[in-house]
């Protein structure tokens, strides 16, 4: 492999807004069904918009606009579903696919390993947390590898074979 191309933030972003409505959405959609409407509750969230922009200080704590059981569900629901993706289809998700890039290991350019996938996906959430330094941090690196790429010990390529 050399002429390895890296995936830079942008496509990566791409790929990520892709995911989403490939994978974060229909999942979202089965949950808030599951849960009979329970999930998100869009009275309650009105009720704190409304209260949000009347500079009520109290706004977001009057009423919950999630069940934290579901919330949960669907969060580990989408973790597990990316992992499966990464291990199944060779490092690629579907909006990963459909922009032909790809997750391999850092130093050998195989697939990853589970333990990286898992890693990786602690990783997100550490990127998250940082005020997304975490993630901003591909822009600026020559090998364009973010917080949970450096933990997870992989990198994003173009995959040229696909």
């Amino acid at each position: 492999m050399n002429n390895i191309r890296y995936a830079g933030f942008s496509i990566r972003f791409i790929a990520s807004l892709l995911d989403t409505i490939f994978l974060a959405l229909p999942i979202g959609i089965l949950i808030y069904f599951l849960s009979d409407g329970n999930w998100f509750d869009f009275s309650h969230y009105k009720h704190n918009v409304i209260m949000a922009m009347s500079a009520n200080t109290n706004a977001l704590d009057s009423f919950p606009q999630t069940s934290l059981r579901w919330e949960l569900l669907f969060e580990v629901s989408i973790l597990l579903i990316t992992m499966l993706f990464w291990k199944r289809y060779k490092g690629a998700t579907p909006g990963k696919r459909f922009v032909h890039i790809k997750i391999v290991d850092a130093k050998s350019f195989d697939d990853i390993t589970n333990k990286q996938a898992i890693t990786r996906s602690i990783g997100y959430i550490a990127s998250t947390f940082s005020f997304l330094i975490g993630f901003i941090m591909v822009v600026f690196r020559d090998d364009k590898r973010g917080l949970h790429d450096l933990l997870a010990g992989t990198v994003v390529i173009y995959d040229e074979v696909s």
